[in-house]
């Protein structure tokens, strides 16, 4: 067991999945849930097959909240973009290995702009990837489905990623957190709390179930996370 209070485990709920057309009321309904994060995923329609939300959009939620902003970069040029994310007010920017010949400094920008480093992997891509920026970062976002579309079935394969990854920084007795996104629901969220998850990321499972019913989808998420 790598948790030894499980009740540590955070939510990041997806905006993705919410009613953007009542985002401000969604924000309240997850403030009234007990959420204190938020997950805002940005594709370029390049990086990855669809195009989301930008610079605007995180701007606007620094204003009207103070939710942890978690930016998760599914974009091909984060060399330029992630510290302009971090000084739009993400509190989190999180990068693809993939997206960029220069992680270390682009890691290295997004602290220097004043938000956390963070990076991320699509499921296919080795986790030695990560070997040399992990004393350098934040969090670690295990991809559980491929990044491009909300409401995706979780990859079974994740649960021995996560669990490598977790392992890989308890062997080096280092502070990060990690993190999974994609498919978490009330059934995958146990077994990816047991694999050594700290923050879960959930959009459909919140918003988009049982009649959109924030406030049991995320009892539902969080019941299964305790009973780990």
């Amino acid at each position: 067991m790598h948790h030894p209070m499980i009740t540590m485990v955070r939510l990041s709920p997806s905006i993705l999945s919410a009613n953007l057309f009542d985002l401000k009321g969604e924000i309240s309904r997850l403030l009234d849930a007990g959420v204190d994060m938020l997950h805002v995923d940005v594709m370029d329609g390049h990086f990855v097959p669809n195009i989301t939300f930008g610079l605007p959009l995180v701007k606007w939620l620094r204003k009207e909240t103070d939710m942890e902003l978690d930016v998760h970069l599914m974009i091909s040029d984060p060399d330029r973009y992630a510290p302009m994310f971090a000084e739009a007010g993400a509190d989190i920017v999180t990068v693809h290995v993939e997206s960029t010949d220069h992680l270390n400094m682009v890691l290295q920008s997004i602290s220097e702009a004043g938000a956390r480093p963070s990076v991320t992997l699509n499921p296919a891509t080795p986790l030695s990837t990560l070997e040399w920026v992990l004393d350098s970062i934040h969090m670690v976002l295990i991809m559980s489905v491929n990044p491009g579309f909300g409401g995706q079935s979780f990859i079974p394969s994740s649960l021995d990623r996560i669990r490598s990854v977790s392992d890989m920084i308890r062997d080096r007795g280092l502070d990060v957190l990690v993190e999974v996104d994609g498919g978490v629901d009330p059934l995958t969220a146990g077994p990816v709390v047991e694999a050594g998850a700290d923050i879960i990321v959930a959009g459909s499972a919140v918003f988009s179930r049982n009649d959109r019913d924030i406030r049991g989808n995320i009892r539902s998420i969080m019941d299964a996370v305790n009973a780990v």
